[in-house]
């Protein structure tokens, strides 16, 4: 109990005490005559510095003290937390201030607790006032203790059991040690829906995030009972039928039994569903400011359609954009809901309020520890000073994106103070490592053992140029490459770049072809920003190429060419590509679109006549935040010209985990004595769902898909003896397309890409070469 005492000491001493065993404040026996103070004298500090006390103390040097101001001193002295027993004592006209410390935190150790991280203990334990080399207070620990206890329940471990231990020390330091038994977390043994009645329960259910135990609950922990995950699951319910007209619906109750062995949980959710609501009109009212036809065409909800909020908020939402995009950065669409329960109808008005215009006084950008301030601003279309553009500034953060260089780009709108028609833009980035070094051992169906080692980087010194070299060594041979790429040679985004590579690939090694190929070159590519999504890269290449046939390899198909050519023939090459990338990442897309179109022809003086042509297109589409689509297409060909055969080795090949997985790598199309040729013509389709890893739902490193691919190799026949032939039509029989389907993992590894898939081809015939689990770990090339 806290008590107040006045003890006479002595004729000329009083006191007033307060030690500290409770919460009351008992009424003093005694009091001492008011007196003038001359002098404040404290005792009993061994932590504490005498300013903090002086402070915090409510009597100063030639104040009047009475018995009532030393009881008030006395509270606020102890209501400081600093400590255990404070005494107020009068010594002629000085007064004496004896104070006893709390004990000083020397340590806190944990054990057992693995639900939180070490930082998010840290931060609670600050949060609360339990933290090294401050003040020990005995009801702080236990108001973490029961923090925690709560914190454990409220995630599943009913069974989590909490010790703790305070060591005195010397000096009048404690130790305190957390020991947690988290237990087993509550399993969930069952999920029922009451009062439903235009949904299934097993519908319904389908909308927790959490229920019984199913075959992914290995990897998602879906069964594990957490109220923060129930709650979530509740409010997808609520909106569930808000969305679908039931604008009375209500969760009556939620109820969460535990078994008597705290192992296992049953969830009782009572709904009522109630009536369906329609929408008997919509109108557009307040300030429009842009033409009426223009909004109109943005409002989501029609007159006799079911009452929705998820199109409300969204009608909300493209109207404040389309506003936006015209400078009204702070426009608001109020829906004002006119209720009629007996019809069962909602009449609804958005009230468009589009506020000031504003302009972009300033751009501030933090969190570039390595990338210069210059290469952020130049992908940026939203201009200081110029009229605020909520489309511009979602282009610059996807132009962000698309660089690679970042993991997060987050912009957000500070007013200026005294300029309401003033905002700064703030633009804050996660940088990503760009960087790479590494040498490893990786593994690929198609080429055995991979040996690799590179070094990269893509953001070189911060300045956003990109400089590469690798080195490969493999069953199919060794690969050298050297690389750089400045995006912005000049100041318009012109880029240029060049590529020094040297390739040794002995095909007949893996039974691929009856050949070994060695060719070395180097190209210069010049890049042109012809819109905002469309690029044009035009290259000029040389190239040598060497072709060393296996000895009885002999067949029409590969002798022909030596006896043209040789076994060496060098080639220049004038290329152009024409790029369309609308896509929100260069390494996993979810959103956007991206089409190219690549010409690439063979010129005197070099030996080879060729011209070649592919036309590529990717669609992505995300459904939910974790959930993306993906079509593909490729279609190419290559002919020759001056009356010269096409090089072999310039074929397209199908086959293998990149392009059709189920079937060997480069093993679709014609053959000569089991020795794939390839094809003067490709065709390739392909359709994707993606999704994250169970459990690894935010690492950007890992994808999955499901897949269905279909595609060929054609325009050159060929038989067993080597006899070939080709041939001019450009598309391909139907029933020649191989298709395959299957589920396709893919990680970014410090080793670089690991690819894995499992296929089943579909439509598989006779001589053709499958391969249902394939994989590949390491650079391929």
């Amino acid at each position: 109990m806290k008590k107040i005492s006045l003890v006479p000491q002595a004729s000329s001493v009083l006191v007033v005490t307060a030690a500290i065993v409770g919460s009351v404040w008992a009424t003093p026996a005694l009091a001492f005559a008011p007196f003038t103070v001359k002098n404040i004298e404290i005792r009993g500090l061994e932590h504490i510095a005498p300013g903090t006390v002086y402070n915090y103390l409510p009597i100063h040097i030639s104040e009047t003290v009475d018995d009532q101001k030393a009881q008030q001193a006395i509270k606020e002295l102890y209501s400081t937390g600093f400590f255990k027993d404070v005494t107020i004592a009068r010594s002629g006209d000085d007064l004496l201030v004896v104070v006893q410390e709390r004990p000083i935190i020397a340590s806190i150790r944990t054990k057992g607790i693995k639900a939180f991280s070490k930082d998010e203990l840290q931060g609670t334990f600050k949060g609360i006032g339990l933290e090294e080399r401050h003040i020990f207070n005995r009801a702080v620990l236990d108001q973490v203790v029961q923090g925690l206890q709560q914190q454990y329940e409220g995630m599943g471990y009913y069974n989590a059991k909490i010790t703790t231990h305070v060591e005195k020390l010397p000096r009048n330091r404690v130790a305190i040690d957390i020991d947690v038994h988290q237990g087993e977390q509550a399993t969930i043994k069952q999920v029922t829906i009451v009062g439903n009645h235009a949904f299934s329960e097993s519908r319904l259910r389908g909308l927790f995030s959490i229920g019984a135990p199913d075959a992914f609950s290995f990897f998602t922990k879906n069964d594990r009972y957490s109220r923060e995950k129930l709650e979530k699951s509740l409010e997808k319910l609520h909106d569930f039928y808000l969305d679908r007209g039931y604008l009375n619906f209500a969760i009556e109750s939620s109820q969460v039994q535990v078994t008597p062995n705290r192992r296992y949980v049953y969830i009782t959710v009572n709904i009522h569903e109630g009536p369906v609501y329609r929408i008997s009109k919509v109108e557009l009212t307040g300030n429009l400011v842009l033409p009426r036809k223009d909004l109109e065409k943005l409002v989501e909800v029609k007159p006799g359609e079911r009452f929705s909020r998820e199109r409300i908020n969204a009608t909300n939402q493209a109207i404040a954009e389309k506003l936006g995009d015209y400078g009204y950065a702070f426009a608001n669409t109020t829906p004002v809901p006119e209720v009629d329960e007996k019809k069962h109808e909602v009449a609804i008005d958005f009230q468009v309020d589009p506020g000031n215009r504003v302009y972009i006084r300033r751009i501030e950008i933090s969190g570039n520890d390595k990338s210069r301030d210059y290469v952020i601003r130049r992908q940026f279309r939203q201009m200081e000073g110029a009229l605020y553009n909520r489309e511009l500034i979602d282009r610059s953060k996807l132009r962000l994106q698309q660089t690679g260089f970042f993991d997060k780009v987050d912009t957000k709108t500070v007013p200026v103070p005294g300029h309401p028609d003033e905002l700064d833009l703030d633009v804050h980035v996660s940088e990503r490592p760009t960087g790479s070094f590494s040498v490893g051992v990786g593994y690929s169906n198609a080429q055995g053992f991979l040996f690799n080692g590179s070094i990269s980087q893509n953001n070189f010194m911060g300045t956003g140029n990109a400089l590469s070299f690798s080195a490969n060594v493999g069953g199919l041979g060794t690969a050298y490459n050297l690389s750089f790429t400045n995006p912005y040679f000049t100041p318009d985004g012109i880029s240029l770049g060049f590529n020094l590579y040297r390739n040794d690939t002995n095909l007949s090694t893996l039974a691929i072809a009856p050949y070994q190929e060695i060719d070395y070159g180097a190209s210069v590519t010049l890049g042109i920003p012809v819109l905002e999504y469309v690029y044009d890269y035009m290259t000029l290449g040389f190239d040598h190429t060497n072709i060393n046939l296996q000895n009885g390899a002999n067949y029409p198909l590969y002798q022909n060419y030596i006896d043209l050519y040789g076994n060496s023939a060098n080639s220049i090459t004038l290329g152009n590509d024409l790029v369309y990338n609308s896509t929100n990442s260069p390494i996993f897309p979810t959103k956007g679109v991206y089409g190219s179109l690549s010409l690439k022809a063979a010129v005197p003086p070099g030996k080879l006549r060729f011209y070649k042509a592919e036309i590529k297109a990717n669609y992505y589409h995300p459904f939910t935040s974790w959930l993306s689509g993906g079509l593909g297409a490729r279609y190419g060909f290559i002919n020759s010209y001056s009356g010269k055969p096409v090089p072999f080795f310039d074929n397209f090949y199908l086959g293998g985990p990149t392009t059709l997985p189920g079937y060997q790598t480069y093993a679709l199309g014609p053959q000569i004595d089991g020795y794939p040729v390839g094809g003067t013509r490709e065709l390739l389709l392909d359709a994707n769902l993606y999704f994250p890893l169970p459990g690894l739902q935010d690492n950007k490193n890992f994808r999955m898909n499901l897949f269905v691919a279909s595609g060929w190799v054609y325009g050159v026949s060929a038989d067993s003896a080597g006899n070939f032939q080709y041939t001019n039509n450009y598309f391909p029989s139907l029933g020649n397309l191989r298709t395959t389907a299957g589920v396709g993992f893919l990680w970014i590894s410090p080793l670089g890409p690991l690819r894995l898939s499992l296929a089943i081809p579909l439509d598989k015939k006779p001589g053709d070469l499958t391969q249902p689990l394939q994989f590949t770990v390491g650079n391929a090339f």
